[in-house]
């Protein structure tokens, strides 16, 4: 059997990273669709912050196009897949997604991870970033910065798109342990 690729998708703060995390226990290579935009705010010198993000990112679209996250990852996505299972963790865009679908096609499932907003901007108002986060995947923002971005997500990039297509959702509204259940049914289905 081939290699299979999980992408996950989800607002800011509603636990893409938490599954991700699982995937990546279960033996899946990893990677972070984001990460591109992260590494260029700080090879610039410039502050992390959403708006620096944001700018850099519709900067990258500007020059690659809406598929910009899939097209710059893909080598990354491909090298994983030769040496086994991966999980990208942040899928973006609908053009991100058609571009995906198109190379890999049923080696790759799409999880949603969906929470309400008031509770996705109150965990990440509450984040706290500890010092072996270098790659930056658990920073606060305010519950201001985090509406902003989601207007943006849904107006400027096509979020919508991967998540009313995802093969698998997951709801993110209760305790931890009743998460991490979900996340499990999840994974056996993703091996059945």
């Amino acid at each position: 059997m081939e290699n299979r690729f999980v992408a996950i998708v989800g607002m800011c703060g509603a636990g893409k990273s938490i599954v991700a995390d699982r995937l990546v226990l279960d033996g899946y290579g990893f990677f972070r669709f984001g990460q591109i935009v992260l590494d260029i705010v700080k090879e610039r010198g410039l502050e992390l912050t959403e708006d620096n993000e944001r700018s850099v990112r519709e900067e990258v679209r500007a020059e690659h196009g809406m598929g910009a996250m899939a097209i710059l990852n893909l080598p990354k996505i491909r090298s994983l897949l030769a040496k086994g299972d991966v999980v990208g963790d942040g899928l973006y865009s609908w053009t991100e997604y058609k571009i995906l679908k198109s190379e890999f096609g049923d080696r790759m499932s799409v999880v949603a991870v969906h929470a309400r907003p008031a509770l996705r901007h109150e965990r990440i108002s509450k984040r706290v970033m500890g010092s072996d986060d270098k790659d930056l995947r658990n920073r606060p923002f305010s519950v201001e910065a985090a509406r902003k971005r989601d207007f943006a997500e849904i107006e400027n990039i096509e979020k919508g798109g991967p998540i009313a297509m995802a093969d698998f959702m997951i709801e993110n509204h209760g305790t931890k342990e009743e998460f991490r259940a979900k996340i499990d049914d999840v994974i056996r289905g993703l091996k059945g």
